[in-house]
């Protein structure tokens, strides 16, 4: 039985000619369309997997609150030459439309890369789908056949969309992301705001739609290896990251065909002076060693070396945990899945494992998210009661259940 005439009615019309968008005429005359739209859906197709920076080959792009009009919805070949993206960015840049991504990261990455500046405002769908009970990393095709009630077709995933010309099948494949995300984006909407959780997204949206998050500053790409150590191998970390990032950068390769993680934190801690020494380092050889790379390596160790002790990097010291608290963090974790499968909210959307582990060597001093804002509304405060005696768990068959003990007679 056909549940869903107007939207197959959508879908047929778009198999019948999918629009591609391969000049600037046509791209801005797509945008006046959907330049009043409440919201935009958004989606790209790139590649990356031989260089730094990542190659845009296709933008996907749907107005939403239109009425899911098929015209309002394209895709847009942004290897087309030429082509003035200018419309688009207007729109990205418009207070008064929302920008809807499915774990809209690497494209956000991509608008930055481009533009220097992120779109605004933005709602991804797999964070609010976290919200709404849809677990810790609830996919695209998932949510649209939950949502939408819709299907994916799979068969051009891993798609070379460098490759020109596009098929129609491709195209279409594309659009289907953009599509069908509208309606995800109503339904995931419409249940934040029946259960009151629209300012939890926001609020989760903070680090997503924050500039830092996409700093490519040389200088700070020590900071992602997440290294361990004392100030003077920070500092000779910190200068041979920066010059890998600046040569990969340079090259437009990706940092590990420079030189891997694991070569530079040994580079770091064993500080070699010499083309022999720096040879030795596991995955170098000698040819790198002795070129001019080499060199240039030689000369961020030399750097790092020189560093003054006062200026050199320092990680912030955490107070070490209390022995013994593996049973109450174990304690917690059945509590964070109870709570969870309650509010509907991913697991690890409410506290980490670090987070228990904190809460259950510091109790109300711990300084985790899972004891701040609605965290604490939902987990946290059950969590201190439950250290502190006031609350306890019991198992009642195959389900666990909180219960206020009795007091001690």
């Amino acid at each position: 039985m056909n549940r869903h005439p107007a939207r197959n009615a959508e879908s047929a019309a778009t198999a019948a000619a999918p629009p591609l968008i391969a000049d600037s005429a046509a791209l801005a005359d797509f945008c006046r369309r959907i330049e009043r739209a409440s919201f935009v859906t958004v989606d790209t197709e790139f590649m990356r997997e031989r260089t730094y920076w990542p190659i845009l080959c296709l933008v996907q792009v749907a107005g939403g609150g239109m009425d899911h009009d098929p015209a309002a919805a394209a895709a847009i070949d942004t290897q087309a030459p030429g082509l003035d993206l200018a419309p688009l960015f207007k729109i990205f840049d418009d207070p008064n439309v929302l920008k809807v991504f499915h774990a809209g990261r690497q494209d956000l990455e991509i608008f930055f890369y481009l533009t220097k500046k992120l779109p605004a405002p933005v709602f991804d769908t797999q964070v609010a789908a976290m919200v709404c009970g849809f677990g810790d990393q609830a996919s695209y095709e998932t949510l649209v056949g939950t949502l939408a009630h819709a299907r994916i077709d799979k068969s051009s995933r891993f798609t070379d969309w460098s490759v020109r010309p596009l098929s129609d099948r491709q195209i279409l494949y594309a659009l289907d992301d953009v599509i069908h995300l509208r309606r995800v984006h109503e339904e995931l909407s419409r249940k934040l705001a029946a259960s009151g959780r629209t300012a939890w997204l926001k609020e989760e949206m903070a680090t997503l739609t924050a500039e830092a998050t996409y700093d490519t500053d040389p200088s700070r790409a020590w900071v992602r290896l997440k290294a361990r150590g004392n100030g003077r191998f920070l500092a000779v970390l910190r200068e041979i990251a920066a010059w890998r990032e600046r040569e990969a950068q340079r090259r437009d390769v990706p940092r590990g065909r420079i030189v891997r993680d694991e070569a530079l934190l040994e580079i770091a801690h064993h500080r070699p002076a010499t083309v022999e020494a720096l040879a030795r380092t596991r995955g170098l050889g000698n040819r790198m060693a002795e070129g001019a790379m080499g060199a240039d390596l030689l000369k961020a160790i030399a750097a790092g070396l020189a560093v003054p002790d006062k200026d050199c990097p320092r990680l912030e010291e955490k107070t070490e945990l209390p022995n013994g608290i593996g049973p109450v963090s174990d304690l917690l974790k059945v509590l964070l899945k109870l709570k969870s499968e309650e509010s509907g909210v991913a697991a690890k959307l409410l506290a980490s494992s670090a987070d228990l582990e904190r809460i259950a060597g510091f109790g109300e001093k711990a300084e985790v998210a899972a004891l701040k804002g609605w965290r604490r509304e939902v987990f946290g405060d059950d969590a201190l009661r439950l250290m502190r005696g006031e609350i306890a768990l019991s198992a009642e068959g195959r389900r666990i259940k909180v219960f206020n003990p009795k007091p001690k007679d």
